[in-house]
């Protein structure tokens, strides 16, 4: 019976556990970590209609939280938030802020706030630190690709607690998101809310399968990355004060480096009508028909074919 009692009252403590993916963390009371955003959107990794001015590639400031498995900043396949749906669009943070501190206040789901400064072109790095607790060891992030319409790059609730330890390292490669609430295919595209609002969805070489979609490469079998984040762990020196990450500079070749060429091949419009028949009475002619170019090729991609054809034809009204 005792030992009946005691499996039972074993059970029940169990069962009102949190049953995310933090609960299981016993690692020491905090961590502190540096994140480093590399931004990989280059001309040459993705061609297609790379926004060369009015404005650039570039990338906003990252807007992140440390937060428990009760919180959510977003989830694909999910509808994004009025503050995502802010920032994704126009880079606003303020909507967002609003809804992290009100789920902070509300469910003691949120651990802390963290952002770093926007990178002014494709490619590039940006950094600050952040502060993880075992009851909130989850990071979660967004930034904005600049410009679009709609489109983000983020984690959703990583965990950097493992068992009774935090993670030393971890590197994970980002790739381009809609957050379903504008239906520009392009990076230059003009507002169009999309109504309904469609859920986030992950942006591929082939989806959506449009060619006017500004990431659609059909002949690759995944887009290369988009952008890479890296959060390393902060040792203590003998003061209790965090060691710089000193292999920052080593880290930024080695990616930079590892870029990937992407071929782009030519796109050309449909031909026009046939042009007017000319030459002399009574004897065959030759008329044209046109069409141009709508995407140059890059990195050794398919050359761009014949931009006029001629056919021969019986000149008209001849007296």
């Amino acid at each position: 019976k005792v030992i009946w009692t005691l499996l039972v009252t074993i059970l029940g403590y169990a069962s009102s556990l949190p049953v995310g993916d933090d609960s299981i963390c016993t690692a020491e009371e905090l961590a502190k970590y540096s994140i480093i955003f590399t931004g990989k959107w280059s001309q040459t990794a993705f061609p297609k209609q790379y926004p060369l001015y009015r404005p650039p590639a570039q990338w906003s400031s990252m807007l992140g939280v440390t937060h428990s498995s009760d919180y959510s900043m977003w989830k694909k396949n999910e509808y994004a938030s009025n503050g995502v749906r802010d920032f994704a669009e126009k880079g606003e943070a303020w909507v967002l802020m609003k809804e992290i501190e009100e789920a902070g206040e509300k469910i003691q789901s949120v651990h802390g706030i963290f952002s770093a400064p926007a990178i002014s072109s494709g490619t590039g790095q940006t950094s600050t630190e952040l502060e993880v607790h075992p009851r909130h060891p989850l990071v979660s992030f967004v930034v904005r690709i600049v410009p679009s319409p709609d489109w983000f790059v983020g984690i959703d609730s990583l965990n950097l607690c493992e068992g009774d330890h935090w993670m030393e390292e971890v590197s994970v490669d980002l790739f381009p998101y809609d957050a379903g609430t504008d239906s520009g295919f392009t990076f230059s595209s003009p507002n169009f809310a999309t109504i309904p609002q469609d859920t986030v969805t992950e942006i591929t070489c082939s989806s959506p399968s449009h060619p006017a979609n500004s990431f659609y490469y059909p002949k690759l079998k995944i887009l290369p990355p988009i952008a890479q984040v890296t959060i390393v762990k902060l040792k203590k020196n003998h003061l209790g004060l965090p060691a710089p990450y000193l292999n920052l500079a080593a880290k930024s070749n080695e990616i930079i480096d590892s870029v990937s060429e992407t071929p782009l091949d030519c796109e050309v419009s449909q031909w026009s009508s046939w042009g007017l028949c000319r030459g002399l009475c009574r004897k065959t002619g030759t008329k044209i028909r046109t069409r141009f170019v709508l995407l140059q090729p890059a990195n050794n991609g398919m050359p761009c074919p014949n931009l006029d054809e001629e056919t021969g034809c019986e000149p008209e009204n001849c007296v």
